[in-house]
């Protein structure tokens, strides 16, 4: 089957060097069949050349360390009331000794994230960062999304910088570029009711990269968006890129809807989640959109489950993110992944793919290549059982009246 003739002059054009317009990244998303196989090709080949034949992972650990939240976003299965059962809120000591579990377990990075919790002082982000760094100095603290920058600096009535300039002196490494959704401000009001605006999060964006402070870069899709709210996305990301050179790299985040307010309380309005060409497009015409801008495209195994994500690899990724231990925000949405992938078991899915696993650092630093060796076994981590993770115990009173 030939290829149609809009996306076969698009490719012509990619061929040459020419850099993709948001026009024709909108055709490229929407492509299917032969026009997809193409897509995929062209993007595999751009990784090739780039990336060569080394897939990349970092061992880390998710600490979520609430999931109380009332911000009402209405795509997210994660967040609960004080009073709900299951509500949770880690102290210090619980986040460090989980810190310190992680690094046991080779990690070099903790990220770190949390609901928005009504009655938590804004100075906390930066107790957590001293109290892990007093204990793991060497640790990358990749952590608090845009959405805690916005929330904390309001809290201590600080600007975006004067705030993320203390967290980076309290030990902040990199911020994860979560809560960014859809950059598109009618989608915005449908996911979050415009809580974090995509003005704002624009703004804290640049606010960290402007003070050395890397960020990743992320999309939510599959939800009551399309190829045209990709491609507007895609387009400014890769303009802040090319102002700031601030983004490490690229995370698709495909939408969960088993447990999704956002899809259980809408029925027929939104979609469960992106289709298979929708997941192999986002990935592949990405990684043709940005090239030379953001070059590493990572896959979520939480998101697609370690299969699939493994095809991603053949499709302009390459890498495959981090090992997790405990991550909770995609089992909250009703995912069946998420729990940890070991780093043993990530050198068998790159090497299945016959690619050369590379474990990394945050940075995109080189820790250890696994050519012709395998990490050692671990057995998954468990989470401790008992009271909701033994949380209330060491917080202070003015915390557990808070709770």
């Amino acid at each position: 089957m030939s290829l149609s003739r809009p996306v076969a002059e698009i490719l012509a054009r990619v061929s040459e060097g020419r850099e993709t317009t948001q026009a024709e990244a909108e055709v490229l998303y929407g492509a299917t069949g032969a026009d997809l196989k193409a897509i995929c090709a062209v993007a595999d080949g751009l990784r090739q050349k780039v990336n060569g034949d080394r897939v990349g992972f970092v061992v880390n650990r998710n600490i979520n360390f609430t999931n109380i939240c009332y911000m009402g976003c209405t795509f997210c299965g994660f967040a609960k009331r004080r009073e709900d059962q299951g509500a949770e809120w880690l102290s210090l000591d619980s986040i460090v000794l989980r810190a310190k579990e992680a690094a046991a377990r080779g990690a070099s990075e903790v990220c770190i994230q949390g609901g928005i919790h009504p009655k938590m002082p804004g100075s906390y982000y930066r107790d957590i960062l001293l109290a892990i760094k007093a204990e793991l100095p060497d640790m990358d603290i990749h952590a608090f999304s845009p959405f805690e920058i916005w929330y904390g600096a309001a809290k201590l009535k600080m600007s975006y910088s004067d705030f993320i300039a203390d967290l980076k002196e309290c030990g902040l490494g990199s911020i994860p570029g979560t809560a960014a959704e859809i950059l598109d401000t009618e989608v915005r009001r449908l996911l979050t009711k415009d809580k974090l605006s995509a003005a704002k999060w624009v703004e804290i964006i640049r606010a960290a990269h402007s003070l050395g402070v890397p960020t990743t870069a992320t999309i939510m899709y599959g939800h009551v968006d399309g190829p045209k709210h990709w491609a507007a996305h895609m387009a400014l990301l890769r303009d802040i890129q090319q102002e700031t050179q601030g983004f490490t790299e690229l995370v698709p985040l495909s939408f969960v809807h088993y447990d999704s307010p956002l899809y259980l309380d809408n029925p027929g309005l939104v979609r469960p989640g992106p289709t298979a060409d929708e997941v192999d497009a986002m990935h592949a015409v990405s990684r043709i959109f940005l090239r030379g801008q953001i070059d590493n495209i990572q896959t979520s195994w939480a998101k697609l489950g370690p299969e699939r994500a493994q095809a991603m690899l053949f499709k302009g990724v390459n890498d495959f993110g981090g090992t997790l231990m405990n991550e909770s925000i995609s089992r909250a949405a009703g995912s069946g992944y998420g729990q940890e992938v070991t780093a043993y078991e990530m050198v068998q899915i790159i090497r299945a793919a016959g690619r050369v696993p590379v474990q990394r650092n945050t940075r995109y630093e080189v820790i250890e290549e696994f050519a012709a060796h395998d990490p050692a076994r671990q057995a998954p981590l468990v989470e401790r059982q008992g009271a909701p993770l033994d949380f209330m115990a060491d917080l202070p009173a003015f915390l557990q009246e808070a709770v």
